[in-house]
């Protein structure tokens, strides 16, 4: 175990956009002592929000993590945005938890996004607790908002507290599960469901029950805090943030009932950088979590990801926006390194086996060009651009350097702005960004074969035959050689292996190549002019003459979802989903509202969401997830031009690839 004698919590705040989760931190951090005066989201004061323009707009884009100190306990939080179009932040925060609180408005209820995170806590594992918010919101009902938990979370909900005033300015809680009124109030209906629920999930607590033996709150609150960090129980609590209802007992739940990291400082090193940042005075700064492992200043830690060892120059504590001095990171907790100067997102540090994998709530369905309002501000651009994907890859940053382009992947238009404002108040670079597209893929039509052979002008010599053939949906690429080393030397065959990616970013259609296999069948070395490289120049010329003679089907994205909408909508509902080339399955009907299932093209539906708001008066929500990438005809796709100079265009592509134009 962590043998820093202070005890840690790793906790996520997750919810949808606006059910109060920015607010809550800013309490936490007030209550704890942390600041002098909690912020105000609506007014642009917040701590956690550190960037201006989340201040402007009241939501949070990046995720930030604040520490403080509550019941002798350090709390590493960390506050993610709820906005859909950042939910990669989410996914980062989701690797590194030990805990979480969902937030859920009172008024509002379960939401789509929240039915997403909900699936993503689960399916991670981390233990959850549940706090339902703005109690004093016009519409809020305790019974309504457990209802809908039950029905599309969970049903292994423990409500902690009684509530009183809903809806009214006056709202806040009555008697809450404590060893203060425990025996007074074991006959109190409330406690009497508590009692039960714990017990009935603890087989020693039932032989109790059963035989009257009488049970202490210790024993009952023991087995709480087991059967939450076992995700067998999700305790529910209330309360209005912004007046800071019941923020002490969900601080003490936080301490109480979500479990420490688990990890040695004696095991082999083991940590995750989920968080980039760029300081004036530090430079790049990694936040790290260690699960296993000690790190030093001054030590060099490997990075399994990139196949490197860098050093931990100055290691920090985060307090707020501000960095501490710290001699080490130990295992399981959260820190600020100096000196990780290749570092990305995502990658693994040490041996990393005991590094949870990646969570994916979703993926970039859009693809946008970025350009400088002032020509001159081009290479401030690409290095600011260059800087961001750093912190999120998912923007997969594209940089064709000849043709002075830059291409972004994005999960919707609100990204748009924030990397509009992010530029301008970060960077100082006004950018403008086109209009996004769908990001199609394709797939061979058919078997067929690509052969090149680059032998002229000398000295070069690499010769080979590609086979190509369609495979499953979904099945990526497959690669394989039926070449000996006799033929093709290994270390040729290497570069031919490693070159396939890179062939296959751009096929006939201007898309990504997916769902084949590529097979080596033939090809030649020569042992005076084969050199370095010649096979990374050869292979994307003979993959893309193959796919020439193949022909490429336009793969297009397919969303799964899930609607939920008033019954006497169903019929204009169904005919939207049918114009938007949707398939759906019958539906539920249940207590006046009805539930559907189905899939439907991203290219129709991006806009759908607000669409059935508004159809619905707000009363309709829908659920997508990514389900694949599925054909599609030639006038659903959208064929581009190929980005850069063509392997098809033989002599311009050998000639630049030689670095001779």
């Amino acid at each position: 175990m962590n043998s820093d004698p202070q005890p840690i919590r790793n906790i996520g705040i997750v919810a949808h956009v606006d059910a109060g989760k920015t607010t809550i931190t800013e309490q936490f951090l007030y209550l704890s002592g942390a600041i002098r005066s909690a912020g105000s989201v609506d007014k642009g004061t917040s701590q956690s929000d550190s960037l201006g323009v989340e201040r402007e707009r009241g939501i949070s884009v990046r995720l930030s993590t604040p520490s403080f100190i509550w019941r002798g306990v350090r709390v590493n939080l960390i506050d993610t945005p709820g906005h859909v179009d950042f939910s990669a932040e989410v996914e980062r925060s989701l690797r590194v938890l030990d805990g979480a609180v969902l937030v859920i408005s009172a008024a509002e209820g379960v939401q789509a996004h929240t039915e997403t995170i909900w699936e993503a806590l689960r399916k991670a594992g981390i233990p959850t607790l549940v706090f339902v918010n703005k109690l004093d919101r016009i519409g809020a009902s305790r019974s309504d908002v457990l209802g809908e938990i039950a029905r599309d979370l969970t049903e292994e909900i423990l409500p902690l507290q009684e509530t009183t005033d809903l809806a009214t300015a006056d709202a806040n809680l009555g008697l809450a599960w404590s060893a203060e009124t425990y025996q007074a109030s074991q006959e109190v209906e409330l406690y009497k469901q508590i009692i039960e629920s714990i017990s009935g999930r603890d087989d020693t607590l039932l032989e109790k029950y059963f035989a009257g033996t009488p049970l202490t709150f210790a024993e009952l609150d023991r087995s709480l805090a087991n059967q939450t960090a076992a995700c067998e129980i999700f305790p529910v609590l209330f309360g209005v943030a912004k007046k800071s209802v019941g923020l002490e007992y969900l601080l003490d739940g936080i301490v109480r009932y979500l479990p420490p990291p688990q990890g040695s400082d004696d095991k082999p090193l083991s940590g995750a950088v989920f968080k980039i940042d760029y300081d004036k005075k530090f430079g790049k700064v990694a936040t790290v979590r260690l699960f296993d492992g000690v790190i030093a200043n001054r030590d060099n830690v490997y990075n399994a990801t990139k196949g490197i060892e860098e050093k931990a120059n100055q290691i920090k504590k985060v307090y707020l926006q501000k960095y501490e001095e710290a001699s080490c990171l130990r295992a399981g907790d959260i820190a600020a390194i100096c000196g990780f100067t290749k570092a990305q997102v995502g990658d693994v540090l040490g041996v990393g086996d005991s590094v949870p994998k990646p969570m994916s709530l979703g993926a970039p369905l859009l693809t946008v060009r970025a350009a400088p309002k002032n020509e001159a501000d081009y290479p401030a651009l690409a290095a600011a651009l260059q800087e961001l994907t750093d912190e999120d890859p998912l923007l997969g940053l594209e940089w064709l350097r000849e043709e002075r382009e830059l291409h972004l992947k994005i999960m919707g238009w609100i990204q748009i702005e924030i990397l509009e404002a992010v530029l301008r108040d970060r960077f100082g670079v006004e950018a403008t960004f086109e209009n996004p597209a769908i990001i199609y893929k394709e797939t061979p039509s058919r078997q067929g074969f690509g052969a090149e052979r680059y032998w002229m002008p000398k000295p070069c010599w690499a010769v080979v035959t590609f086979l190509l053939e369609p495979g499953e949906r979904g099945s990526g690429v497959v690669y394989e050689s039926n070449v000996s080393v006799d033929k093709i030397a290994a270390k040729y065959q290497h570069e031919i292996e490693r070159t396939i990616a890179t062939a296959l970013r751009q096929g006939i259609k201007g898309w990504e190549v997916t769902d084949l296999k590529i097979t080596l069948v033939e090809g030649e070395d020569h042992p005076i002019h084969s050199r370095p490289g010649d096979f990374i120049i050869a292979t994307p010329m003979a993959i893309l003459n193959g796919l020439v003679e193949t022909g490429t089907r336009f793969l297009e994205p397919i969303l799964d979802f899930k609607i939920t909408a008033p019954e006497e909508l169903f019929g204009a509902i169904a005919s939207d989903l049918t114009q938007r080339r949707a398939t759906f399955d019958n539906p539920e009907f249940k207590r006046g509202k009805f539930e559907m299932l189905g899939k439907i093209p991203a290219a129709t539906s991006l806009d759908y969401p607000i669409q059935l708001s508004s159809r619905t008066g707000g009363k309709g929500k829908i659920l997508t997830s990514l389900s694949g990438y599925e054909t599609c005809s030639p006038e659903q796709g959208v064929e581009r031009p190929f980005r850069g100079i063509s392997p098809l265009d033989r002599a311009k592509y050998i000639l630049r690839a030689r670095k001779a134009l």
